[in-house]
Formats: structure tokens, C-alpha cells, sequence
């Protein structure tokens, strides 16, 4: 995992420089700050959130528990598609990660990329009712 300042977003591609990106319900995968803070809380770590191996961390909001909700990051809009359900793979990383983002939602979500552009750290985050 890479962290980045800046990054550009498409459709098609999800954030640049991702190699696994590809159109989809998981072009760009977000979680949320506050999440991840339950989560190493849980754990007794100080956990790095990239560990979770998503591309973006939002922080001062809570993510949309549901489908069909639109979170503009900048000038980026995306489409909550699906939970980003965690796999056993965390558990490589820590032990019990798995089980400790499950609830909730924790995991963070798997979004359409309705409208790309560039994104960078500090941008607004919104997240908006269904069109």
C-alpha cells in the first residue's frame, strides 16, 4: 500500500495508481475514520488503517450503512454499492481484524465512481441521499 497526497479517480479505473482498480461495485473502496479508531480500540493496536488495504479514509463522517447513497470527496462523486466485507486476510496482518470490522460496516464500502477527478488529503467529504 502506497499513501498518497494526491490521486486521481475514474470510472474506469478507480484511483490511479491502483493496480487491482476495474469497473464495478469495488472501483474505489472507502472506510471510515472513526470505524478504524473502533477497531484498533477493539484490538488494544494501534493499527495502520492502510492494513485494511482501502483506497480511501474519510474522516469526520460516518459512512452510509446502505446502498445507493452518494459521497462527494472534492469534486468526486461515488455510489455506495456494497459492504466492503472483510476477508481472511486481515487476519494475516492481525490477528482478529477480520472479525473486528465485520460489524457495522466497519470494513467500510465498495463504490461506483459516477464522477471522476482529482482528489487530495483535506478535500470535503459529503455524503448525500440517493439521486
Amino acid at each position: 500500500m502506497e499513501t498518497l497526497e494526491q490521486a486521481g479517480v475514474s470510472d474506469q479505473t478507480g484511483v490511479a495508481q491502483d493496480s487491482r482498480g476495474k469497473p464495478g461495485s469495488r472501483t474505489v473502496t472507502i472506510i471510515a475514520a472513526r470505524a478504524w479508531r473502533d477497531v484498533c480500540a477493539e484490538l488494544g493496536q494501534d493499527i495502520p488503517w492502510t492494513n485494511r488495504r482501502a483506497n480511501l479514509l474519510v474522516d469526520d463522517i460516518d459512512l452510509p450503512r446502505s446502498s445507493g447513497q452518494i459521497i462527494e470527496v472534492g469534486d468526486v462523486r461515488l455510489e455506495v454499492a456494497v459492504e466492503a466485507v472483510p476477508c481472511f486476510r486481515m487476519d494475516e496482518q492481525v490477528g482478529g481484524l477480520t472479525d473486528a470490522l465485520r460489524p457495522d460496516w466497519r470494513g467500510g464500502a465498495g463504490c461506483i465512481v459516477l464522477q471522476g477527478g482529482s482528489i487530495s488529503i483535506g478535500d470535503a467529504v459529503t455524503v448525500l441521499e440517493a439521486d
